[in-house]
C-alpha cells in the first residue's frame, strides 16, 4: 500500500509533522492474509504486559501444547487444563482471557477473517472488545497490522502520546 499521498498531506499541515515524516523509515502496512482472528488475539493476550522476550517464551511453549498444529484450535483451548496453561507461564488472567476468547470465537461473537475484512473499524473494535482482556489498543493494533488499515490512529498507546509530546513539545 503505498502512502505518499499521505505523507504529502500530513507534511502540508504542519511542519513538525514535515520533519518527522522526513526523518522517518516508511512503513508500509498490507494486511496479513489470511487473518486469523483468534491466533491474532490469543497472541496479544500471552504478550501483554510483557518485555518482547519472556512473551515469545510464554507463548512458545503455549504454541508447543498443540504441537502439528499451524493454528490454534479454539476447541482444543478451550479444553485444555489451566494447569497446563499455567505451567506453560500464562497467568491466571491470561488464561481467562485465552479461554473467554476460545469461547467468544466458536459463538461467533469474534468474527471470522473473511468477516472483519467487511467490518468498519468500529463495528470491529465493538465486538471485539467484548472478549475478556481485550482493549480498544489490542483491536487497534489488529485493525492496523494484521487487517492493514492505515486509518487507525491508537491515541491511548504510550508510544504515540509520547511521540505527539515530544514532537509538539507537550508534557503529555
Amino acid at each position: 500500500m503505498n502512502h505518499d499521498h499521505a505523507h504529502r498531506h500530513l507534511s502540508a499541515t504542519d511542519p513538525r509533522l514535515a520533519a518527522l515524516i522526513a526523518r522517518s523509515r516508511r512503513y508500509d502496512i498490507a494486511p496479513s492474509l489470511p487473518i486469523r482472528p483468534f491466533d491474532a488475539l490469543a497472541e496479544s493476550i500471552a504478550y501483554q504486559q510483557l518485555n518482547g522476550k519472556a512473551a515469545a517464551t510464554i507463548w512458545s511453549r503455549v504454541r508447543a501444547l498443540y504441537p502439528r498444529r499451524k493454528y490454534l484450535n479454539p476447541k482444543l483451548v478451550l479444553a485444555t487444563p489451566d494447569a497446563q496453561l499455567r505451567a506453560a507461564g500464562l497467568s491466571r488472567n491470561k488464561i481467562a482471557a485465552l479461554k473467554d476468547l476460545a469461547a467468544k470465537t466458536i459463538d461467533g461473537t469474534v468474527p471470522s477473517g473473511r468477516a472483519l475484512s467487511r467490518m468498519s473499524d468500529d463495528e470491529i473494535i465493538a465486538r471485539l472488545i467484548t472478549v475478556r482482556g481485550i482493549g480498544r489498543w489490542t483491536v487497534e493494533m489488529l485493525l492496523l497490522f494484521d487487517l492493514g488499515r492505515p486509518d487507525v490512529w491508537p491515541v491511548d498507546d504510550y508510544g504515540v502520546r509520547k511521540g505527539f509530546a515530544k514532537t509538539f513539545r507537550r508534557r503529555k
